[in-house]
């Protein structure tokens, strides 16, 4: 028996005499990768596994593999390994667990991280009670699995399976086997671009050949609820990266890897003192970040060159783009670290002065961060562009890491985000001749956020005389590409992936007399709707007393303090007086059913449902308006699942006029009513917008239905599925029902209370304002 294994032969009794030969040969390989803790936990569970009575495989697989799993990600890993092969005793076979063993060396290479092996871990365990036919045929394939899939890639492709071929056990088999269709399709939708752990070795060797010291690299698990990999950071003196990424403007994955790496490592040489933030709003710490970002880059690129092209690629942006705070910041950083940049704005070229005094200072004290507070503090005094919203005002350099690293919080910062920041000015419209509008540049994906739009006052005709024009003749082009959304099927419980496409087509103008109009007509009840929004705007500064951190000293708590430091009590320490703006952070999309049923007639009157929901939309939208909320009218119709058509009448960065209303006007109803796919794709546009408070207000006449689904109860439980998982992402849902019959089924999608239904369409144009009225509160 080896030296080091003799003092446990009383406790290795127990074993078999093959068994304790095989520990025997394996205990120099094992010694050599573990410490004394490490051997005590191997030896525990190899008498655990032992005594569990799973058969002799079961053991010889630990003895096998929990060295080389300790290898991979550390041998504090080991005891919930063995706790996770006890665990699925009661699930499975002691043949499946000896492959677990078995493969788990795999799994732990493939990873290269103790958290995420663990999590995996969790995952055989959930996998093995919900499918556990599948848990063999997948160990079989684990390396190929997680050659192209990050953990939650796997988790999602698993939980797939074994929803769908939940009591068909055979199907199983072939799923986990990656021997099916199915399996296949969800494998290939699945897959990311590249893993880490494939390129860590090498990113490792990339560090120390630059700075000649190590780094130490981890993955983040930000995949593994979410497509999106979290952004790269640095904690205690170690680089997080996304487990898995794909390319990004052209530039591959690899080189993306190598990008962060190299900017977290200039992060980690350079920045040698945190930056302290108690004084600082969000928009003034966002600033002093980027020029720190570019001060260490500097720094980085005056050692080598090259990191200079490899920054660069990842920060492409376009001048123009001006619309979101994280535009600017873009644009600042792509300005500080490009000399050949020609964005020519005011502030960049400032900004771009000011960098270039401060360099020599940033050259010759690489330590010193103070150039960045300083050119940080000094540009956000005349910031020209939108409100900053931390939330959602995210830099798009997909490489930098998210800053933590060097901030340090003396204490809460609570300034409102961007109170001083200004809005950005509207489009401007310009009528041209024909000629110069012929040899301009023609974008035809420009929209209302440009900053000049160019336009004729009558369509353009073709040089031969054909008697239509070229708009008539080519055409116009859809406003994005067709987006894919699942659909949930509530007879087999699961989503069928990428199963409805939504199509954005562009909304044919009207006459806007119409909507002028309706406007004039209902001009008393618009002022009444004004009244109540003002009245619900909080305005002013709000003081709040008793408090620890504030702006001012409260002198009533200070003397009360005082008098009971004097008596010899514990003074109260909330003396201070903090103000706080009080601001109305709300946006609404307003999603229109546009479904035939809108053309029927109202009983008793010479308008159509749809009449009155155009002239509800007008009243709510002048109201809106006038308040100052950021609104967007949209709606939607199907036909059948591969097309569900999308229009955009009015967006949030669109003003409510001449072509926002001429496009209400000419709205029509037309064929059928896909309710999910439209919710889930306002949903999509909604959460974008960098608000406090996001709402979908749905108006539609009747319940979900389509040409290709004769089951009425599959598009109201999609309908259902699609308002939760709005509900997820912090959007609420309300429903405006003109059926006096939705009681039976509108509750069901969108929930108790969450809905209204008007008995009397007619009045409809007076319910929707005072219904925006009851949620915007």
């Amino acid at each position: 028996m080896p030296a080091g294994l003799e003092e446990h032969a009383e406790r290795l009794a127990v074993l078999d005499a093959p068994t304790r030969e095989r520990l025997a040969r394996g205990w120099p390989e094992a010694a050599r990768v573990l410490s004394g803790r490490g051997l005590e936990h191997h030896l525990g569970g190899v008498v655990a596994l032992h005594n569990l009575g799973r058969g002799v495989d079961v053991v010889n697989a630990w003895i096998d593999a929990a060295p080389q799993v300790a290898r991979e990600t550390g041998e504090d890993v080991l005891p919930d390994l063995a706790a996770a092969a006890m665990q699925l005793a009661s699930k499975t076979s002691g043949a499946v667990i000896g492959q677990v063993l078995a493969s788990a060396p795999t799994a732990a290479r493939r990873l290269a991280d103790a958290d995420l092996f663990r999590q995996y871990l969790r995952f055989l365990a959930t996998l093995a009670a919900q499918a556990p036919r599948g848990l063999r045929p997948m160990l079989e394939q684990l390396d190929v699995l997680l050659g192209q899939l990050t953990l939650g890639g796997l988790r999602r492709w698993a939980n797939w399976g074994a929803q769908a071929h939940r009591a068909q056990f055979d199907e199983q088999v072939r799923y986990f086997g990656l021997q099916s269709p199915a399996s296949l399709s969800v494998l290939q939708q699945e897959r990311k671009g590249t893993l880490l752990v494939d390129v860590q070795r090498r990113l490792g060797m990339y560090l120390r050949a630059l700075w000649g010291r190590d780094f130490f690299l981890r993955p983040t698990a930000g995949d593994f609820e979410h497509r999106e990999g979290l952004r790269p950071f640095i904690e205690d003196h170690t680089i997080h990266l996304p487990d898995a990424l794909d390319a990004v403007q052209g530039v591959d994955a690899t080189s993306l890897y190598r990008a962060a790496a190299a900017h977290a490592a200039a992060h980690l040489v350079y920045t040698r003192m945190p930056l302290r933030a108690p004084d600082l709003d969000p928009w003034q710490k966002a600033l002093v970040a980027q020029v720190e970002d570019a001060r260490v880059e500097a720094l980085a690129i005056a050692r080598f060159p090259g990191l200079q092209n490899l920054w660069c690629r990842l920060l492409q942006v376009a001048p123009v783009r001006d619309q979101r705070a994280a535009d600017w910041l873009d644009r600042l950083a792509r300005a500080l670290i490009d000399p050949a940049c020609t964005d020519t704005h005011p502030w960049i070229v400032r900004a771009r002065a000011l960098w270039q005094a401060a360099l020599p200072r940033v050259l010759a004290n690489p330590g010193d961060p103070r150039v960045s507070w300083e050119l940080g503090l000094a540009l956000a005094q005349d910031y020209p562009g939108p409100n900053y919203q931390p939330r959602h005002d995210v830099p798009g350099a997909a490489y930098r890491d998210d800053n933590r690293f060097f901030w340090a919080f003396d204490g809460i910062d609570f300034a409102p985000a961007g109170a001083s920041a200004p809005r950005a000015a509207a489009p401007v419209r310009r009528q041209v001749s024909v000629m110069a509008f012929i040899n301009e540049l023609d974008v035809e994906t420009a929209g209302e956020d440009a900053q000049e739009i160019w336009v004729l006052g009558s369509e353009l005709f073709p040089y031969e005389d054909l008697g239509v024009s070229w708009n008539t003749l080519e055409g116009r082009p859809r406003l994005a590409p067709p987006v894919l959304y699942p659909e949930w099927d509530h007879r087999v419980q699961i989503d069928r992936p990428s199963w409805v496409t939504v199509q954005e087509r562009h909304a044919v103008p009207g006459d806007t007399a119409l909507v002028d109009a309706i406007a004039s007509r209902h001009r008393p009840v618009v002022a009444r709707m004004k009244r109540v929004l003002d009245a619900m705007r909080p305005q002013g500064v709000l003081r709040m007393r008793k408090q620890e951190d504030g702006d001012e000293v409260d002198l009533n708590a200070a003397l009360a303090s005082l008098v009971e430091l004097r008596r010899g009590a514990q003074p109260d320490p909330r003396v201070m007086v903090r103000s706080v703006r009080q601001v109305r952070d709300l946006a609404v999309l307003v999603l229109l059913d546009l479904s035939q049923s809108t053309n029927d007639p109202v009983p008793g009157q010479d308008r159509t449902v749809l009449d009155l929901t155009r002239e509800a939309c007008v009243l709510l939208a002048d109201a809106i308006h006038q308040v100052g909320d950021p609104f967007a009218i949209h709606g939607f119709c199907s036909d059948g699942r591969h097309d569900v058509s999308y229009w955009r009448f009015k967006d949030f960065q669109q003003p409510w006029a001449d072509m926002a209303r001429a496009r209400l006007a000419g709205m029509r109803g037309q064929l059928s009513t896909r309710m999910g796919a439209a919710i889930r794709h306002a949903t999509a546009l909604l959460e974008r917008q960098p608000a406090a408070r996001r709402l979908l207000l749905v108006v539609t006449d009747g319940e979900p239905a389509d040409v290709d689904e004769r089951d009425p109860a599959h598009l109201r439980q999609d309908a259902k599925k699609a308002v939760e998982a709005a509900a997820r992402v912090g959007v609420q849902s309300f429903c405006m029902s003109l059926d006096p019959r939705a009681d039976a089924y509108v509750s069901q999608i969108f929930g108790a209370r969450r809905y209204q239904v008007v008995d009397r369409v007619e009045r409809l144009p007076e319910k929707l304002p005072m219904l925006y009225a009851g949620l915007a509160r």
